[in-house]
């Protein structure tokens, strides 16, 4: 017998069927789309990034893929590979009682996303998570692409992100994190 979805309608619908639900889901148009398991490497390189980031970063702000971040538009949340939190942020999830950032939050410091191979991925990481991070107005947005060998770094202005690419033995850039001191290839690396 097939059991019927549930149809979910907000974010806070989601929020009260993620309790329940195993593995990830992202809420589009009303329907609970699984998300893939994240690739072993893609795992590591974010897991490498956390590492680095407590030097510059209270270590209570950062977070692995697994924090629902409520989105305008389509789909309405995200679970980016690494997110830094605002201070506020270990509170507030406490108070709510879930890995999650809602609407009424302030939006995170910084997000990232490690792209995988594929034209779909690339459009996604690229073009529409973009979008949606710079709707909801979190100050710089991370691409870890090592499919083409390059950091994106997109600080919020504005007028929008200001996108500024990084390869090889280039220190990348952080307006917000001015004491980042990791090159490209150093962040897409695997050992």
């Amino acid at each position: 017998m097939v059991q019927a979805q549930p149809q979910l309608r907000t974010f806070d619908d989601f929020l009260t069927h993620a309790e329940t639900a195993d593995g990830y889901y992202e809420l589009t148009y009303g329907e609970l789309v699984e998300m893939p398991p994240e690739s072993d490497d893609n795992l590591f390189r974010a897991l490498r990034l956390y590492e680095a980031l407590k030097a510059v970063v209270d270590m209570r702000q950062i977070r692995l893929q697994g924090i629902a971040i409520a989105m305008p538009g389509q789909p309405k949340n995200r679970y980016p590979d690494l997110t830094v939190l605002r201070p506020e942020h270990p509170e507030q999830m406490r108070s709510l009682g879930q890995a999650a950032i809602t609407l009424e939050m302030p939006p995170p410091l910084l997000v990232v996303e490690v792209v995988s191979p594929g034209a779909e991925n690339h459009r996604r990481d690229y073009y529409e998570k973009r979008n949606q991070y710079e709707w909801r107005g979190i100050g710089e947005y991370w691409i870890l692409d090592p499919v083409v060998g390059q950091v994106t770094v997109l600080s919020l202005t504005a007028q929008g992100y200001n996108e500024v690419t990084f390869t090889g033995e280039m220190v990348v850039k952080s307006p917000m994190f001015s004491a980042w001191q990791l090159t490209a290839e150093a962040m897409l690396a695997l050992g």
